[in-house]
């Protein structure tokens, strides 16, 4: 099948989602003027750069209980600064109730039966129940094009200066994902668990053609 992006797709769901995975999730926490955590998951999350180190989510539509920025965005804005905690298969379910368009100034943390841990460099705590984090500081967020103003694309970028490891993953040296067990979003209502991996050798140059 063939049909232009700005056209119905005319299959049940939507397939884009089930094209671009598997896709991590960055289950970032923020906090707003008042002090109040606030926890959610973004699938279009990935690291972006090694030096420094900088992160992106992207948040599309808007606050369905308010309309204008979700609040993951607007804490992170307003404050300067956002967590991603890495979520993990053991996880799972709180991730996915702290997915719930909640009203503004509901604590996703208390919500999910989750421990907010405070962080080291930021004010924005940590879930502590997670064995990765990564406290950043925001950078910039670029509007996308929308079909609907009133529902806007933002990529917000962060510079990840702090990162916490529980010693528990550490495997000679290097993080075991075995261990650490993460999941990742795919199409539809469907997650993976990563626990089938494989290494490449990625290859010099020149390179003698193959056959």
């Amino acid at each position: 099948m063939f049909y232009r992006g700005d056209q119905p797709h005319g299959l049940r769901h939507n397939p884009f989602n089930a094209i671009v995975v598997p896709r991590p999730i960055g289950w970032i926490s923020t906090i707003d003027g008042e002090g109040r955590p606030n926890l959610a998951p973004y699938s279009f999350f990935n690291g972006v750069a090694y030096t420094p180190p900088q992160v992106m989510f992207a948040s599309t539509s808007a606050h369905q209980q308010g309309g204008g920025y979700k609040d993951t965005v607007a804490n992170a804005r307003d404050s300067g600064e956002f967590v991603v905690n890495i979520c993990t298969w053991p996880l799972r379910e709180a991730m996915n109730i702290t997915a719930a368009p909640s009203p503004f100034g509901v604590n996703e943390f208390e919500l999910a039966g989750l421990t907010a841990a405070p962080s080291e460099l930021v004010r924005a705590p940590r879930v502590k129940e997670s064995p990765i984090h990564l406290e950043c500081r925001f950078t910039a967020a670029v509007e996308l094009a929308t079909a609907d103003p009133r529902q806007p694309n933002t990529v917000v970028f962060g510079e990840v200066i702090g990162i916490h490891i529980d010693d528990s993953v550490i495997v000679d040296g290097m993080v075991d994902y075995s261990r650490v067990e993460p999941i990742g979003r795919l199409g539809y209502m469907d997650y993976v668990k990563v626990d089938n991996v494989f290494s490449i050798m990625r290859p010099g140059w020149p390179i003698e053609p193959k056959g």
